[in-house]
Order: structure tokens, then C-alpha cells, then sequence
């Protein structure tokens, strides 16, 4: 008997480590209406071998939030996260680029002038609310 394929929302976080306060804050928000979420910082654990990690934790995966800025557009791992979304099924109509602060993201891929951008540009929790309608999800009306 064919299994099926439950349908998930587990997200990977793409980002650069000079961005963690925003990304500890989106994490923040992911888990508060409980959207399973790999984040570096609190998946990986010290003696793991990280870049191993990384690549399971994409294998995982079925979403893929890129967060867009200055540095992450020079960070060498950000890019090879992205390459392999772009080349990965599992990943097709799943990625959703986070423009934190302005940026030259053509530089990580010329593919991501093509995707749906999500601005963070206004009140945190109103955009990140766009981010969980984009997943596929309601966001719960609790206060934070």
C-alpha cells in the first residue's frame, strides 16, 4: 500500500548570521502559531557537524524563506541554501524571499526577481501575518 505524502509546512530559514535579531524574532513568530521551522541557531547543536545539518535540515524541509539583506546577499552559505532550493522539486512554488533591507539580491540568483516578495517594510507582526497566509496558514487572532 502507496503511502501518501503528508502535507506539510515545515520552513527553512536562509538568512545570514549578522541578521539574527530579526530571524530570532520571525522564529519567534513562526512558533507562536506553530509553524515547524529550522533555524540554525536552535537546531544545531554544537558538536554537530553544521554543514551536515544544514543539508538534512533542507532535505526536511518543504518551504524555503530567504531573508534578504546587505549581508545575506554576500553570504557565501545563503547562496548554496538557495541554489539548492532553485534546483530541488520539493522546493518549487515553496520559496518566498524576505526582503529585510534593501539589497542587490540579484547577486545570490537573477531567479529571484521572479518570486513574490514579501517587504518587511512596515509593522512586523501585520507583514509576518502576509508570510503565514503565503504558507498556507490562518494566523491565529492571539495576542503576543
Amino acid at each position: 500500500m502507496a503511502r501518501r505524502r503528508r502535507k506539510s509546512t515545515r520552513v527553512f530559514l536562509s538568512h545570514s548570521a549578522k541578521d539574527r535579531s530579526f530571524v530570532v524574532r520571525l522564529a519567534a513568530f513562526l512558533r507562536q502559531h506553530k509553524i515547524p521551522y529550522w533555524y540554525s541557531a536552535h537546531h544545531i547543536a554544537g558538536a554537530n557537524q553544521w554543514h551536515d545539518e544544514i543539508g538534512r535540515a533542507l532535505r526536511r524541509c518543504d518551504w524555503f524563506l530567504i531573508v534578504l539583506s546587505p549581508d545575506s546577499v554576500k553570504s557565501t552559505w545563503v547562496k548554496r541554501e538557495l541554489l539548492y532550493a532553485l534546483q530541488n522539486d520539493r522546493y518549487s512554488g515553496r520559496i518566498i524571499p524576505l526582503l529585510f533591507k534593501r539589497c542587490e539580491h540579484a547577486k545570490l540568483s537573477w531567479t529571484l526577481s521572479s518570486f513574490q516578495f514579501v517587504l518587511f517594510d512596515k509593522d512586523f507582526d501585520h507583514i509576518c501575518r502576509q508570510v503565514l497566509k503565503a504558507l498556507g496558514k490562518h494566523p491565529s487572532r492571539s495576542r503576543g
